[in-house]
């Protein structure tokens, strides 16, 4: 009865997503976008849309998010949205990340991302146009995808903190203290390896399109650059997403080495409690904070 009760709410909010979007506005980008999909289909091969095609996107993406925090430092007026302001980015670590990041991405990840075509086989999944799901659709398996990684994130990063294993592998991750965006995926390959398998759960899961792929590609990368970021800044619209967890969260993470450990939501940390330091550290900047403007 429950599960019959669950099919009926989604079935019913999916409907009522689809009526409302039937009166928005037609997305003037969309024939554009259409009319590009089709001319890629027409001219590369599956491998080459599923291999070259996926690189492209994450790497595109990931630089291109970096881009804000990346300028954030060179102006005075966002340094007092940086979490950890006595802790100021270098050159020496930027560039000591950023070929690490090169390494990561083409000797690491690419291999596996030329597996992506035989994954797209295996499981039949379509690219064609006709078969593409509506936006609201993909929005809402992008938000599963991220659910189930982020509980995979959660118990294998807390596995990674054991002290019998921390130093060998989750170590280099935590070489900076005060992290930055481009350093969300600066780690051990071994670690690339078993936080990023959490990826394709989801994909397993849900994929029924190969533009979902590169959406949570996407998704994920906006999500992980913004909690490495080391500014809060206000009016950020991932904010708006329930249970957010955010930079302050995982800043605080890089800062304690203990607690934290989820990847985007704050559910897991506080169910098992591990939240209990950071809770304790901001009840402490809170009370200094009165203090502070008592004296003023």
């Amino acid at each position: 009865m429950a599960m019959n009760d669950s099919v009926n709410i989604l079935n019913s909010a999916y409907l009522a997503v689809e009526y409302i979007d039937s009166f928005l506005p037609e997305n003037p980008l969309q024939q554009p976008f259409k009319n590009a999909w089709n001319y890629m289909l027409d001219n590369y091969t599956k491998f080459q849309i599923a291999t070259w095609g996926s690189l492209i996107v994450h790497e595109v993406s990931y630089f291109l998010l970096c881009v804000p925090g990346f300028v954030f430092q060179f102006i005075p007026y966002m340094q007092k949205y940086k979490i950890q302001q006595d802790k100021p980015e270098t050159w020496e670590k930027q560039w000591k990340c950023f070929k690490t990041l090169l390494f990561n991405h083409f000797f690491i990840q690419l291999p596996l991302i030329c597996g992506t075509y035989y994954f797209t086989e295996y499981f039949n999944i379509p690219y064609e146009w006709e078969e593409m799901p509506r936006w609201y659709v993909v929005v809402a398996q992008c938000f599963g995808c991220a659910v189930i990684e982020d509980a995979w994130h959660y118990f294998l990063h807390r596995l990674l903190h054991h002290k019998r294993i921390y130093k060998y592998i989750h170590k280099v991750h935590h070489e900076f203290v005060s992290p930055f965006g481009m350093q969300a995926e600066y780690a051990h390959p071994l670690e690339t390896l078993i936080l990023g398998a959490g990826f394709f759960i989801g994909i397993v899961v849900f994929c029924n399109h190969v533009v979902l792929l590169w959406a949570w590609v996407i998704c994920r990368l906006m999500e992980t650059i913004d909690v490495h970021s080391g500014y809060d800044v206000p009016l950020n619209p991932l904010h708006l997403v329930p249970f957010y967890a955010g930079a302050r969260f995982h800043d605080f993470h890089h800062m304690n080495f203990i607690g934290n450990y989820a990847s985007t939501f704050t559910w897991w940390d506080r169910i098992f409690g591990t939240d209990s330091q950071f809770i304790a550290y901001k009840e402490k900047e809170k009370k200094q904070k009165l203090i502070m403007k008592k004296k003023a």
